[in-house]
Parts: C-alpha cells; sequence; structure tokens
C-alpha cells in the first residue's frame, strides 16, 4: 500500500473502522465511537463491553517513525510511573502499545476527565512551575534520541525551505518574511548554544490541561521533544507584559521548589515563539489537503494572514534587538493566547 493510499485511508476513518480496529487489537466493545478534537491525528472516545470508555488515537502517516511513537509512550509510561498526573497508554492485550490497521499506527489511552484553565493565575503559575518541574525531572533521566530536537535548523530553516519550495507566501511578502524568521533562526542558534537539553512536553498550553478533583492532568504528548526547559515555561505563560512577567516568576518560585531553573534561558521565549510561528504556519500549509484544516482556519493564506505573519516575526526580531541593547525599549504590547494558538476560541 502506498503513502498516498495510507493518507486517504486516514482521512477517510470512520467510527465503523475504529471500532474494527480495536476489535482487531483484542479488545471487545459496545457500539459506542465518538470524535474528538483533534487536527493532526484521529482520536475518538471508545466503549468496551464493560463499559469502560478508553481513548482510540490515530497517527497521522508520515508524520512520526513508530520509533518515535515509541519513546512518547515510554515517556508516559515513564511519568506515570512517577506519579505525575498524565493519561497513561494502556497495553494492548498481547503487551504492545502500538497497532497497525491499513498501515495506520494507532494506540489506547486512559480516558481522563475535566476542564482547562480559563486562565493562569499567580498560585496556578506557581502550582504549573511544580508540575513541569515533575515532568522536566523524569524526561531529563532518559534520553529520547529518535525525537525531534528543538533547534532553528529543524523549526525555521527546513520549514522556510518548504515554504519556498511550495510558492505559499505571497511573493511581495517573501523576502521581509524570510528576512525575519532568518534572523530569528541565527538568534536561536546564538543562545541555544551550551543549553541543557532534555524530553520535554513541547505543547505545553492550557488547552492540553485537564482539572478534575483539584489535580491536573497533562495531555498530548504529540509534540515531545528533545529541548529547554523554558519551552513548557513559555507556552503557558506567553505574554510579554509585566502581568507575564509576574507569573513566569511564580512559576518559576513553584519550578525551583523540585528542580533548579537557570534564568539566563529566559532569553529563549523570543527565538522560540518566532520558531512556532514559523512552523506552526507551514504545518498549517502542509496539511491544507486535510478537510478539516480550510474548515477549521478559513483565514489561513490570505493576503491579510501572511501581512500579519510577517509582522509579527519583525516584532520579535526588534524585540531581540531590544534584549541585545540594540534599540530603545518600548513598552510592550499585552499578547493573549489568540496570538499564539489559531484554534484557541473564548469561553
Amino acid at each position: 500500500m502506498n503513502a498516498s493510499t495510507t493518507t486517504d485511508l486516514f482521512l477517510s476513518l470512520t467510527p465503523d473502522k475504529v471500532l474494527e480496529a480495536v476489535e482487531a487489537a483484542g479488545l471487545h466493545c459496545n457500539p459506542v465511537c465518538y470524535p474528538l478534537n483533534s487536527f493532526e491525528n484521529r482520536v475518538y472516545e471508545v466503549e468496551l463491553e464493560d463499559r469502560t470508555r478508553v481513548i482510540a488515537k490515530f497517527y497521522r502517516p508520515g508524520r512520526w517513525t513508530r520509533a518515535q511513537i515509541l519513546e512518547e509512550h515510554q515517556f508516559l509510561t515513564d511519568l506515570a510511573e512517577a506519579e505525575v498526573p498524565v493519561c497513561p497508554v494502556l497495553p494492548f492485550p498481547d503487551g504492545s502499545t502500538l497497532h497497525t490497521i491499513d498501515n495506520i499506527l494507532y494506540t489506547l489511552f486512559e480516558r481522563r476527565g475535566g476542564r482547562a484553565p480559563d486562565e493562569v493565575t499567580d498560585a496556578l503559575a506557581e502550582r504549573l512551575g511544580m508540575l513541569c518541574a515533575r515532568i522536566h525531572n523524569v524526561g531529563a533521566s532518559q534520553p529520547a534520541p529518535h525525537r525531534v530536537e528543538l533547534c532553528a535548523d529543524i523549526y525555521i530553516r527546513d520549514n522556510l525551505a518548504w515554504l519556498a519550495e511550495s510558492g505559499t507566501l505571497p511573493l511581495h511578502l517573501k523576502s521581509r518574511y524570510f528576512d525575519a524568521a532568518n534572523r530569528i533562526a541565527d538568534a536561536a542558534d546564538a543562545r541555544m548554544d551550551g543549553v541543557p537539553v532534555h524530553r520535554v512536553h513541547g505543547d505545553m498550553h492550557l488547552g492540553n490541561l485537564l482539572l478534575r478533583d483539584n489535580t491536573f492532568n497533562v495531555l498530548d504528548f504529540d509534540d515531545m521533544v528533545t529541548g529547554p526547559a523554558v519551552q513548557d515555561l513559555w507556552m503557558l505563560i506567553p505574554g510579554r507584559d509585566a502581568w507575564a512577567r509576574r507569573q513566569r516568576e511564580a512559576f518559576i518560585e513553584g519550578y525551583q521548589q523540585i528542580r533548579d531553573f537557570d534564568r539566563a534561558t529566559l532569553n529563549l521565549i523570543e527565538p522560540l515563539r518566532g520558531m512556532r510561528l514559523v512552523h506552526y504556519a507551514t504545518w498549517l500549509a502542509k496539511r491544507w489537503h486535510d478537510p478539516i484544516f480550510p474548515r477549521t482556519w478559513p483565514h489561513f493564506g490570505s493576503e491579510k494572514y501572511w501581512q500579519e505573519e510577517t509582522a509579527e516575526l519583525e516584532d520579535i526580531v526588534e524585540h531581540l534587538r531590544v534584549e541585545s541593547g540594540d534599540a530603545p525599549t518600548e513598552e510592550p504590547v499585552e499578547l493573549t493566547n489568540k496570538d499564539y494558538f489559531f484554534d484557541w476560541e473564548d469561553n
């Protein structure tokens, strides 16, 4: 079966096919299967014969190798064994955690309920700091040699090469966009040189936290990477204003109750911000053939979209200049979750 056929089968997954896959792995299901919110993968809630519910995740073909997915599973297993609140992988009856149907890799996770927090308060920031420190203690305990490294070559330069070849950007914005992105990449190289890295969540925003019975469960390790600890901090507290700086201090205070945090790595936030913007835009462009994406991001690819993206990258370059002492300081603009997560909706 070729890659194109596998992708077509993935895009056309149905609840019946999901139940067939779970049954084929040796589990008996009731005819209850609900799709859950997921863009990169296909995720379903499935009811087993004993009426317990599990989460079935079908990985998008071509995104991760089997070895990379198994390292995600290993990280989750390590965290669960350390009593860090995550949604652990559930082994199939044969003891494995990864099965295949029609060349599509899939796995099962324990179902956890709850709701995402609306905002980060000082008290919550301290709690999240402690939680991330526990995750990072486990993350640093062993490497993940097959996972992606969070670096400018992969998250900016490789993506720029794809954007250039695909002709995605408007020609009159291409030079500005590429110039700003390359400046950010160069800054990332310089600032990340020598910074310790280990397994981190990689996509630690509020939408990947579920609060129930005063416990936070951390979801979706699909984007786990080998990277600096500050990646999981800035994703939770992305702003630049005084309020965000205060929350970061609360986060670090909580973090340092469990694990040391190098404050010098806070200078990675702006490069990491730029890396995410370029990577996210390229991700959307690469996934445009999936009908879910045009429906969810109808504004993507428009003139306005690329103007705003270019302006944001140039703004990051300016902040890098200010941080380096090359430009006068201006009053920071308060940024919100909507500035970083295009699918974010306020309640």
